[in-house]
């Protein structure tokens, strides 16, 4: 079967042309053995396939040319797709494969290595060819794949020497030589097998189109749903801001009475299909993040709080614990609060309305979920920006390190060539005179990095190398301790610097633009747990713009296609807890980001 699909594949695709100079192939991402390190080289077949032959794990995965980004392709389809140039990842069971991909069109395969296969007119390859079944263990094999109505039977090694069928559905014990199993309609199915004993199983999996919460307790009563949005990260997770009276809610999917879920209790609870009211007493109404997962039925309103104040107290605050110390409310979302302070080695929660009816703490630092009455927060000494969402309990402690003197430095910097045991040889930089974090220059004239390891420029604090910043990012990028140089190119730029993020941008003399302002490009919401939104308020891009994702030691992660104007929304939730780069580019303005994930 698999020779004969790449023949077809490879027939199919022979008239279309390259649209790039691709020398080679690789498979890249978390799925591949090297992870996002490295590429895992394909097998060229002719100018436009290539294939891989080999074990994938759970994650993701994107094709990409010439071991670089220049060229990639991804989609969100799997195990057959078209991938497009800057796509989305695509999700890989673990699994053995052979994967074939079209580099003229982007089309791929990702066919299972297995002796169990589903066959018959309900199935994608007809009565001809085998659609394999993922291996769960020595006896047990699953997948996940689109029927039609018709007949389907298990057949093992791609003949018909070994197969099993009944007339069961959508479960049943399969027999040698049985009836054709029969499926009544199509849609998108979990099929499950079991060789030994022939157990299978159908489950059909439901597209929902819309999920609403209805009911008296809602809005709208039981006229309308009140909609939730689709999770960007999580197609199964539907979330909104509601406000409740005292009634009863259930939530439905499509607009429609076809399915609906009750059952629980409120404020959280495991939904039922079909089940009863969920029942809000009067004394809770207020503003709700409701939130519903479709495949495991769980949901939850978290109460948003109209609080007064919300402060910190504990022996690490300056008021210790007899005192709170108040936070400023964003102006825009009552849930954000924000302060910055210095804090001792110690402890430390969060309370609202400074009393302890209402109080968060948590295990995590520098970042975590709080929750009421939960354990209280450990602290190191020193200066932080504190951020606490008082709706889902998210907060984070960015430390902030407050320098006298920033400089720029370097053999491609003003003075050409790097600093001494004094510092002459310094370009210092201006201290924003409300932001002791942000530094700016006017009219630094760089020249051309020629690729020799004494190249570049850095930025360094206090005149000396025990405090530095580099990355070879240019013109804009994130900064590391004692990171490498940058690898400036020859000009007239002004220069804009955070030493608390080591966040950089170098932009021609002539542009009215200061790409760290957040008024202009901001991520929210950070610290992030799902998705962030990049807002570009100004048109700072002109071309097609991607992000890169990089970790903490400057590894790419990720990388995806944003819109150059207005906000895209980027899916994070596959990242670990910690502090990532976001580096923004169109090939002619650059700029980075800090980001906070949090659980």
């Amino acid at each position: 079967m698999k020779t004969h699909l790449l023949f077809m594949i490879s027939m199919l695709f022979a008239s279309f042309t390259m649209q790039a100079q691709v020398n080679s192939v690789g498979l890249i991402g978390s799925a591949t053995s090297l992870g996002w390190d490295g590429d895992t080289p394909m097998t060229k077949v002719n100018d436009s396939i290539y294939t891989f032959t080999g074990p994938l794990g759970n994650g993701e995965a994107k094709f990409r040319a010439n071991g670089a980004w220049d060229v990639n392709w991804g989609d969100v389809a799997f195990p057959i797709g078209t991938g497009t140039q800057g796509g989305p990842n695509i999700p890989v069971f673990k699994g053995d494969y052979e994967v074939t991909f079209n580099a003229n069109t982007g089309a791929y395969y990702f066919d299972v290595v297995s002796d169990i296969g589903i066959i018959g007119d309900a199935t994608p390859g007809g009565w001809d060819n085998d659609t394999d079944l993922y291996i769960q263990d020595s006896v047990n094999y699953y997948t996940v794949i689109n029927l039609k109505q018709g007949g389907a039977k298990f057949r093992a090694n791609d003949n018909w020497d070994i197969n099993w069928g009944a007339a069961a559905f959508p479960s049943g014990v399969g027999i040698q030589n049985g009836d054709n199993i029969p499926i009544p309609s199509v849609g998108k199915y979990r099929v499950d097998f079991n060789k030994a004993t022939g157990e299978y199983k159908f489950a059909e999996i439901v597209a929902y189109t819309a999920i609403g919460v209805i009911g008296s307790a809602t809005p709208n009563g039981w006229d309308s749903d009140s909609p939730l949005t689709k999770d960007s990260g999580n197609p199964d997770l539907w979330k909104g801001t509601i406000t409740l009276k005292g009634g009863e809610l259930k939530f439905r999917a499509n607009n429609a009475w076809t399915i609906d879920w009750g059952g629980g209790s409120f404020p959280s609870d495991t939904a039922v299909l079909k089940g009863s009211n969920i029942v809000v007493a009067d004394s809770l109404a207020g503003d709700y993040l409701v939130s519903f997962d479709t495949k495991s039925l769980i949901y939850k309103f978290l109460k948003i709080g109209d609080f007064t104040t919300v402060g910190i107290i504990g022996d690490a605050t300056p008021g210790g614990w007899d005192n709170g110390t108040p936070m400023e409310k964003d102006a825009n979302d009552r849930s954000i609060w924000r302060l910055r302070v210095k804090l001792n080695a110690g402890e430390m929660k969060f309370r609202a309305n400074n009393a302890w009816d209402v109080n968060w703490g948590g295990e995590g630092f520098p970042s975590g979920v709080g929750t009421q009455d939960g354990p209280n927060i450990p602290i190191l000494a020193g200066e932080y920006k504190i951020t606490l969402n008082s709706t889902t309990g998210e907060y984070n402690f960015d430390e902030v390190k407050e320098f006298g003197k920033i400089s720029i430095v370097g053999k491609s910097g003003p003075f050409g060539e790097w600093p001494g045991a004094d510092d002459s040889k310094d370009a210092y930089m201006t201290k924003d005179a409300t932001d002791p974090n942000k530094w700016t220059a006017t009219n630094i004239t760089l020249t051309d990095h020629t690729g020799a390891s004494d190249d570049g420029v850095k930025f360094r604090a206090e005149a000396a190398w025990a405090v530095n910043w580099g990355a070879k990012e240019f013109p804009g990028g994130i900064g590391t301790a004692n990171g490498p140089n940058i690898e400036c190119k020859a000009g007239v730029y002004n220069v804009a610097f955070r030493s608390d993020t080591g966040e950089y941008g170098f932009a021609p003399a002539s542009s009215t633009y200061d790409l760290l302002d957040p008024a202009i490009i901001n991520i929210v919401p950070n610290p992030a747990s799902q998705y962030v939104n990049i807002n570009l308020t100004e048109s700072v891009f002109k071309n097609d713009a991607v992000v890169k994702i990089m970790d903490n030691s400057g590894r790419l992660i990720n990388k995806v296609s944003i819109n150059p104007q207005g906000t895209s929304k980027v899916d994070v939730s596959s990242l670990n807890t910690g502090r990532y780069f976001m580096i923004i580019t169109d090939g002619q303005s650059t700029v980075a980001k800090s980001v906070i994930i949090v659980d």
